[in-house]
């Protein structure tokens, strides 16, 4: 069979799926991308180039519309030239967000187009105006409805689409339920489980922590109002007050990747630090930056409590990590968290904006005699049951893909 997967950022979503396609015999597995210096054995990565950016004149509600049809433009040259050279997918598999997928059914119409639909964008109901700190504005209906211009065109030119939670699925309008599947990208359970013997050691301070000591730990790729680190840092002071032991890892980085950039020159882990540091005892608190995988396990592996906060949006992967490796989960009761995390079943739920709440719900964790020992084992449960890679998600990934090289109408 011959794949074509398409993404910006190589591998994105696919890189499960693309390494067990890879590794069947009499598989071809294609990838269009961005430059990237990942590489995955058996998988021929070739890179298209955007031929330029939105020009700075166009209207700020369609910028992001003429970027996507600019990098729909450049994947579909980059098609052409595979055709030209003779390949031919089986099927075409590609992230909708940023326009890559819109013209490929123009290089191979009979070929079936798998299109991942991540998020659809409304004024009501979800990111917009949930947080006082991003005040809505005059333009943010029209743009947020023009937003969708990819979305609705991405819908029309794919054959099915794919999106990882029920949540996400529910955003989008009725008519485009009935074409898309609710298959999450899957969890390696087997590589994040829980570790009794894990330690970290933070070199700069000459300390390892284990899971005997007090471990606050919170995960974002940035740290960013979106994934609630602004509400965090608030209630940091009061946590350290109560907690005279406990030290805080915070992994992320200092770029934005969803909502509002910080003001020039600034970054929202500045911004807090000069709202709250000085009532910090910043030898407790740890900014660890970007971590690699295997440390990021770890950190998972040592935590006492694991916060997790999100804006109404997508899902973080880390979360599901998270009550893999058998975290003690304070999750914001937002609509995409209590899809998973059950209040007292499988972890602990607080107001997103309740910085009192968290201190108490930390409370609560690291005064219990075992840390909620039970509803450790129950979010790893959880996440077993319905998100492993091995046994849920990549064959459901896949007898989906089957049934559309086969001409059969899957089941949303």
């Amino acid at each position: 069979m011959n794949y074509l997967f398409i993404h910006q950022s190589f591998p994105g979503q696919y890189q499960h799926l693309v390494i067990h396609l890879a590794a069947q015999p009499g598989n071809r597995v294609v990838f269009l991308s961005h430059e990237s210096q990942n590489r995955i054995d058996k998988v021929e990565r070739i890179e298209y180039l955007p031929y330029r950016t939105p020009h700075p004149s166009t209207h700020h509600y369609i910028r992001e519309v003429e970027q996507a049809v600019i990098f729909g433009q450049s994947v579909y040259e980059q098609a052409l030239r595979l055709k030209r050279d003779g390949f031919r997918p089986d099927i075409i598999v590609g992230h909708n967000g940023w326009g890559e997928t819109l013209y490929l059914k123009d290089v191979w119409p009979d070929v079936p187009l798998l299109a991942y639909f991540e998020f659809f964008y409304r004024f009501r109901g979800a990111d917009i105006g949930f947080d006082p700190d991003t005040p809505v504005t005059l333009n943010d209906a029209p743009r947020v409805r023009t937003k969708n211009t990819v979305n609705l065109l991405g819908l029309e030119a794919a054959d099915w689409g794919q999106t990882p939670t029920r949540w996400q699925w529910s955003l989008y309008p009725e008519d485009a339920r009935r074409r898309i599947s609710v298959i999450h990208e899957g969890i390696d359970t087997a590589a994040v489980r829980p570790d009794p013997q894990a330690w970290v050691r933070l070199n700069h301070l000459n300390l390892s922590l284990s899971a005997k000591d007090e471990v606050i730990t919170y995960v974002a790729r940035n740290l960013e109002p979106y994934r609630g680190f602004h509400v965090f840092m608030r209630a940091l002071p009061e946590i350290l007050r109560r907690r005279p032991k406990a030290h805080v890892l915070l992994v992320g980085g200092d770029e934005v990747s969803y909502g509002p950039p910080a003001p020039e020159g600034h970054t929202f882990r500045q911004i807090m630090l000069n709202q709250v540091g000085r009532d910090l005892d910043l030898s407790r608190v740890h900014f660890l930056g970007r971590v690699p995988y295997d440390s990021f396990v770890n950190i998972l592996q040592v935590s006492s409590v694991h916060v997790y906060l999100t804006y109404p949006f997508v899902l973080s992967w880390s979360f599901l990590e998270a009550m893999s490796a058998g975290c003690l989960i304070v999750g914001s009761a937002t609509q995409p968290v209590e899809e998973v995390l059950k209040d007292r079943e499988n972890g602990l739920l607080v107001d997103f904006f309740d910085q009192k709440g968290i201190a108490d719900r930390i409370d609560e964790v690291l005064d219990h005699p075992d840390r909620m020992q039970d509803l450790r084992l129950r979010a790893r449960e959880t996440v077993v049951r319905n998100y492993d890679l091995r046994t849920v998600t990549l064959p459901r990934h896949l007898a989906l893909i089957e049934d559309l090289i086969a001409g059969r109408t899957p089941q949303p």
